[in-house]
């Protein structure tokens, strides 16, 4: 009788041991699954910034010089250097209410165009309620994201979110910023997103946004320049 019992705390023991066992082996493998799927997540963010600027350098490449009319300089940096006389008058810069800069800009592959929402609006039609505002500019990109192909995103202060937002149209993201946020920030982590070489153009007529994207490599447009691009659509 002793023996039995014994065989039978030594089975009941074994089996807790079998399971504590299985268990920490589930758990293991549960881990190791939760790695991958956090590995693969990760890659396929990094693969599609990867993708977005190797498209965006072979199309600068073969088509950069074309969209933008670049003709050959008449002078190289080599003669600045070597003293050589200036020939004809320099060009004036091209200034960011420019609307054929934007023009320029809206050619190039694969553009980002990131729009300071109220900015834009209050610039061109603040006389018009919020939601006809943000109607008529939403509509209007609309259309510039169809004529052009460029990605578009517009982003609107969230303190004026509206409780429900009609569909946007093809090609046009609209955002409204998160509570305790601007609009001003959270254009600055679409530009921080980008990789390196892509162009993105930055639409807004602050002054601190403007100087702020353009130390990140943005590009930087006026409103002004954008309502009179779209009164041309």
């Amino acid at each position: 009788v002793q023996v039995r019992r014994q065989v039978s705390r030594a089975e009941a023991s074994a089996a807790t041991e079998t399971r504590r066992l299985r268990q920490r082996l589930a758990d293991a493998e549960d881990a190791v699954e939760a790695a991958r799927r956090t590995g693969r997540e990760a890659r396929s963010s990094d693969d599609a910034r990867l993708w977005l600027l190797v498209e965006t350098l072979a199309g600068a490449a073969q088509g950069l010089r074309r969209e933008l009319a670049l003709a050959p300089p008449e002078q190289r940096p080599g003669d600045a250097v070597a003293g050589t006389p200036e020939q004809g008058s320099p060009q004036p810069a091209a200034r960011g209410d420019d609307p054929e800069l934007l023009d320029r800009l809206l050619a190039l592959p694969l553009v980002h165009v990131v729009v300071d929402g109220y900015n834009v609006t209050k610039s061109g039609y603040g006389e018009l309620p919020l939601q006809m505002q943000r109607g008529r500019l939403v509509t209007g990109l609309g259309v510039l994201a169809a004529q052009t192909g460029a990605e578009v995103t517009c982003v609107f202060d969230g303190a004026e979110r509206p409780p429900l937002m009609p569909a946007s149209p093809r090609g046009v993201r609209v955002l409204f910023s998160a509570s305790g946020q601007t609009a001003d920030d959270v254009i600055r982590r679409f530009v921080a997103a980008e990789p390196r070489g892509r162009a993105v153009v930055v639409v807004s007529s602050d002054r601190e946004v403007a100087d702020g994207i353009r130390r990140s490599g943005a590009y930087s447009v006026a409103a002004v320049a954008l309502l009179r691009r779209l009164g041309r659509s």
